[in-house]
Order: structure tokens, then C-alpha cells, then sequence
């Protein structure tokens, strides 16, 4: 065997492993999801003996699943929305003007990327209670919007650089206004990074739980992460019924991550590289 084959095979060995690592914890979610508590705490790792889709029943009502999940989807299209529409008007704008000041505002966006969110944690909890916005679904929209612009300004400032400017030009001697220009030539060119833009942000708005915990007060608003998250008791925790809610919960993101994946990493490697 030559040594480049010989490299090659090591390298497929090694992914092998990894992969089977990082797959491991989801196999025990599922595989345990089925069992009993008991005959879970006999052995983590043994297939169930009986499929018990009880379990999945049992969650889906404690949770209170459709209306957990609505609250999930509302939360993640505002904030989605709102990130979408603000980040590329001033991704656009930001590249296509070249003064001090631009690049400066410019620096401010990327640089606030560099400031940890439990730093302004306490600060932020207490503004919204003052803007009476905590306890609110839209409230907490604003929120992941104000933290979610930074990286995708950056994304897009990166990606309008690509696009030719006299296509503004010729829209412009047309008779088109700038948002005119911007929504019906701009935008439809921005397609590529905004699906990556928006299927990373629906990741993390999706699966965060810290900021939700701290915004949201009555439970008829909480998302699938604080629903989830209830079946925690002090005393009392049912493994089965809190596993199986897990993987009711993650199922979406698992299916739209398999589907989209390749846009989110060309979409990454062409704004950053265009940036």
C-alpha cells in the first residue's frame, strides 16, 4: 500500500471515530426514549427489550407540544425576519459606501460579535422589564434581532461585494428608487447568504434556552426548550418522558440541518471570502 492510500485510509479511520463519538449521544437519547425507567437504569446502552411509544405519548401532552412548538415557530419567524430585513439593508448599504464613517459603523457590528452575551445578561433582563418587554414572544424577537445582525451584516457585507454595481446603475436610470433597487435587483442576488443566514439563526434561536429562561414569565409562551425543561422536577426526574421529549424537540432541527447543510457551508465560505 503506497503511503498516500495508507494516509487516506487513516483519515477515513479517524472521521469513523469521530463520527461515532458525536453520534453516540443521540443514539442513547432515542434508544432510551423507548424504555421503561427502570429497565433504563439496568443498562444505558442495551436496546429496549419493547418499544415503548407511551413515552412519546406522555410527553407529548406534559410538554403541551403544539402549543410549545407554535410559540418556537412564531419566536423564530419574527426573529428570523426581523435579522433578515435589518442586516441586509445595512450589510448593502455599509458596503456600498466607502467613507470613514461607514467603516467605522462597520468595525462597531463585527466588533460587538467579540462580546460574550453573559456580560450584558443582567443589563439586558433588567432594560426589557423596563420597556415592559419581558414576558412578551415579541419582545424576545427584538431581542434576537438586536443580537442576531452583527453576523449577518457581516455575512452580507461581504456577499454585495460580488454583485457588479452597475446593475444598480442601470435601475437606477430607469427611474428605480434605492429600496426600489434594493428589493427587486438587490435582494433576489442575496438569496444564497440569506437561506444560510437564516437557517443558522433559526439553529439558535430554536435550540436557545438561557435567553428564553430569563424573557419569557408564563408558561403558556414558554418554547419547546422551557416546556422541556419542566419535566425537571426537584426530587422527582422521569428520564424516559424527558429523553423522549429531547428527541421530539431536536427532530426539526435534525431535519432541516440534513436538508440545508451544503447551503449553510457554501454560503459561510463564499461571504467570508468575498469579505
Amino acid at each position: 500500500m503506497t503511503p498516500r492510500r495508507t494516509a487516506s485510509a487513516a483519515i477515513v479511520v479517524f472521521l469513523t471515530l469521530g463520527a461515532a463519538v458525536a453520534c453516540f449521544p443521540i443514539y442513547m437519547a432515542v434508544v432510551n426514549s423507548f424504555k421503561t425507567q427502570g429497565e433504563m437504569f439496568e443498562s444505558f446502552v442495551a436496546l429496549p427489550s419493547k418499544l415503548h411509544f407511551e413515552n412519546y405519548a406522555q410527553a407529548f401532552e406534559q410538554v403541551n407540544l403544539l402549543r410549545s412548538t407554535m410559540n418556537s415557530v412564531l419566536l423564530s419567524l419574527l426573529g428570523i425576519g426581523g435579522i433578515l430585513l435589518c442586516s441586509s439593508l445595512a450589510g448593502y448599504k455599509l458596503s456600498r459606501t466607502r467613507s470613514r464613517l461607514s467603516g467605522f459603523i462597520f468595525f462597531l457590528f463585527i466588533s460587538s460579535m467579540l462580546v460574550p452575551f453573559h456580560s450584558i445578561m443582567i443589563p439586558l433582563t433588567r432594560m426589557a422589564k423596563a420597556l415592559q418587554a419581558q414576558g412578551s414572544l415579541f419582545g424576545l424577537s427584538l431581542i434576537y434581532v438586536g443580537l442576531g445582525v452583527n453576523m449577518a451584516i457581516f455575512l452580507y457585507h461581504g456577499f454585495v461585494k460580488s454583485i457588479p454595481r452597475e446593475l444598480e446603475e442601470s435601475a437606477h436610470m430607469d427611474g428605480c428608487g434605492e429600496l426600489q433597487t434594493f428589493f427587486r435587483i438587490i435582494f433576489p442576488l442575496l438569496m444564497p447568504i440569506t437561506v444560510t443566514i437564516a437557517i443558522l439563526d433559526f439553529l439558535w434561536i430554536w435550540n436557545d434556552f438561557l435567553l428564553p429562561l430569563l424573557m419569557l414569565t408564563d408558561m403558556n409562551r414558554y418554547t419547546l426548550i422551557l416546556s422541556t425543561n419542566t419535566l425537571f422536577g426537584e426530587y422527582n426526574k422521569e428520564w424516559s418522558l424527558i429523553l423522549a421529549a429531547l428527541v421530539l424537540t431536536a427532530l426539526p432541527v435534525l431535519i432541516i440541518f440534513a436538508f440545508f447543510q451544503r447551503f449553510i457551508m457554501a454560503g459561510i465560505a463564499e461571504g467570508a471570502v468575498k469579505g
